[in-house]
């Protein structure tokens, strides 16, 4: 096997290390948008390119903004809790 080949197959056999900081967060972004769209693929009555890609880009911004809200009441309750 060459050493490209290695590399390629390493890829998929390593988990990815993904730390502790907030920067970790981001690699939230691509699973939300792939469960929002496969979503809105499989609701949507009428199937328009207009219509799929505002209620896709809806309900990721909806699922993105819960998120952020759950993430900042935690961290604050955390805050009150070690004070």
């Amino acid at each position: 096997m060459s050493a490209i080949a290695n590399l390629i197959t390493a890829t998929f056999l390593t988990p990815e290390q993904i730390g502790p900081e907030p920067q970790s967060m981001l690699w939230l972004l691509p699973l939300v948008a792939a469960i929002a769209v496969t979503y809105k693929t499989t609701k949507l009555a009428t199937f328009t390119a207009g219509m799929f890609i505002k209620e896709a880009a809806l309900l990721f911004v909806s699922i993105v903004a819960f998120i952020t809200i759950i993430i900042l009441t935690l961290y604050a309750l955390v805050w009150l809790i070690t004070l």
